[in-house]
């Protein structure tokens, strides 16, 4: 994680979410739309509400490869979203602080099996939403497919871009890219504190993952601390991340 020091000044940092929220989003072409929608898009969805429970640290709010029969709402905690191939290696998405966060959306539309392990950092209370009752209210108030079109359309863009850039750069310059947003404050989903995890949202092993560091320390972009990652030459590492190479 990027610690709280750069050039010898202190910052805050947070991030913005990308899963799907039930609050309006500030983007996408029918912002203003969903934000007045709003109240109506609020009472549809909690009335779908079957049930509220608990959760401890480390339980799964859904889980890879099997049938959802509800939809998840987290109104605030943070949860992780992962996924393990066959051959046992595994890709971590991110971290998200929830505020209103809806997970399930695009596995209720295609009854795909859930790709993704969706899992508590902390003690959650969650909400499951009725795909019967959904299903029902989305005949009743068809304008709300608009609203699911949107987030799922921005959701959608948002993942391939993190994917494909995984796939076409360099580990070190995707750590360099995450590093440089953050400070931006505008990736969609945050890291993790742990090393070994971090590599795994890079798809790869933490020893790869110290040589990416490694590199960009050699290049005087960043630092290592006790605390974090420091971004020891700003306007280096945004040249360095806005030349793609």
């Amino acid at each position: 994680m990027l610690s709280n020091a750069i050039e010898g000044d202190d910052f805050k940092y947070g991030r913005r979410v990308n899963s799907m929220q039930l609050k309006p989003l500030a983007k996408g072409r029918y912002s203003q739309r969903w934000e007045q929608d709003y109240p109506l898009i609020e009472a549809v969805i909690l009335s779908c509400i079957s049930e509220v429970k608990m959760l401890k640290k480390g339980a799964h709010l859904m889980t890879q490869g099997e049938a959802i029969t509800s939809l998840v709402l987290v109104k605030q905690g943070r949860v992780s979203l992962g996924h393990t191939a066959r051959n046992g290696r595994c890709f971590q998405l991110g971290t998200i602080d929830c505020d209103s966060q809806l997970f399930g959306e695009m596995e209720f539309f295609t009854q795909y099996q859930c790709q993704l392990d969706i899992i508590a950092n902390e003690p959650l209370e969650i909400s499951l939403i009725s795909t019967e009752k959904l299903q029902h209210s989305l005949g009743q108030h068809p304008q709300l497919a608009l609203f699911f079109a949107s987030a799922i359309a921005i959701d959608y863009q948002d993942t391939v871009d993190i994917f494909t850039r995984r796939l076409l750069y360099p580990i070190s310059y995707n750590v360099a890219f995450d590093i440089y947003h953050e400070y931006l404050n505008d990736l969609p989903v945050d890291g993790f504190s742990k090393r070994y995890l971090e590599a795994e949202r890079f798809g790869t092993t933490d020893r790869v993952y110290r040589r990416a560091l490694q590199h960009l320390e050699e290049r005087d972009l960043i630092e290592r601390k006790k605390e974090g990652i420091r971004i020891k030459n700003l306007n280096a590492l945004k040249a360095f991340v806005e030349a793609g190479i």
